[in-house]
């Protein structure tokens, strides 16, 4: 390779390089963004089922078919759990107990419905997808879980270690 080639190769390198690393630092921006907007679909449906129960317990007796679940229990587990999941999933507090949980909510909410307009199931796979992310990689640097994980693990196993020991990989709630 000539070194003009070379040469180009390695300013394309470097320019990628920059482009990684600007990249990086919108990582826990888009992980606030993405659980923000997962959190205020589920906790808006939410509080359109406590805004008129009676008609939230029809719906679970009639058109959801929860499986293994009386419709009344469903009903209260899924508004429960579509009111508090949010809240610890925005505010990054055990983040991905609160994505496990609004991910297997969405699942179960597909599955619960004969037909699911095939709108309706796009919307649920974005975001199945946004949660199966969020389950993944964590709720990111700006959630408590980033604070209160290696706070919790020296308290609960006794360890003394710094923070900033512990990356996405070693924490359990923190991504």
């Amino acid at each position: 390779m000539n070194k003009q080639a070379g040469s180009l190769i390695a300013k394309l390198w470097m320019l990628s390089e920059l482009g990684i690393r600007g990249l990086n630092a919108l990582q826990p921006l888009a992980q606030l963004v993405a659980r923000w907007f997962v959190a205020a679909v589920f906790f808006r449906s939410g509080l359109t089922k406590l805004g008129d129960w009676d008609t939230t317990l029809a719906l679970f007796m009639d058109e959801y078919h929860v499986p293994f679940l009386n419709p009344t229990v469903a009903a209260y587990m899924g508004t429960a759990a579509e009111l508090a999941l949010p809240v610890l999933l925005v505010l990054g507090l055990g983040g991905r107990f609160a994505a496990a949980g609004l991910f297997v909510l969405n699942a179960v909410a597909v599955v619960s419905l004969m037909d699911v307009p095939t709108a309706a199931f796009q919307q649920h796979m974005f975001w199945g997808s946004l949660l199966a992310a969020l389950l993944l990689w964590g709720p990111g640097r700006w959630s408590i879980d980033r604070f209160a994980s290696p706070w919790l693990r020296a308290h609960l196993l006794g360890e003394r270690a710094p923070a900033s020991r512990y990356t996405g990989a070693a924490s359990p709630t923190q991504g």
